[in-house]
């Protein structure tokens, strides 16, 4: 199991890892600085919601641990494990259509809603992970 104990952190390549399902009671940590923005994450068995400088960047419910997530302006890709299957919110670019993948696997194109929220629902099993990667089309 890759829980982040200290809820959230910059591993050595550079990439952010946050989440920890394994608490049963919500657990925070605000102004958790990264590449110049502040990071606050929220985290539990229920919930796992990260914001950046106050706005929404990523939600899974229930709980998740997200490692190695990496940006840039045309795609988003990370790593997630769960305990049980999981449906995720992205916040990406409003009314814009993306590719998305899971394990290298082409899920289909999807369009975000008016606010930029993207959901994609991925089965996790427990003590296996899952690579998604959300590419702009």
């Amino acid at each position: 199991m890759a829980v982040i104990t200290e809820l959230i952190r910059k591993e050595a390549d550079g990439t952010l890892s946050f989440g920890n399902f394994d608490f049963d009671t919500k657990q925070k940590k605000s102004d958790f600085e990264y590449e110049g923005d502040l990071y606050k994450i929220k985290t539990f068995k229920e919930i796992t919601k990260l914001e950046r400088n106050g706005m929404f960047v990523y939600e899974s419910v229930p709980g998740t641990v997200v490692t190695n997530m990496k940006s840039t302006e045309d795609q988003i890709e990370f790593n997630v494990e769960g305990w049980e299957d999981s449906s995720i919110t992205l916040e990406l670019e409003p009314e814009t259509e993306y590719k998305v993948f899971v394990d290298g696997i082409d899920v289909g194109r999807m369009k975000t809603n008016l606010g930029g929220k993207l959901n994609v629902s991925v089965e996790l099993n427990p003590g296996q992970t899952s690579q998604i990667k959300v590419k702009k089309l």
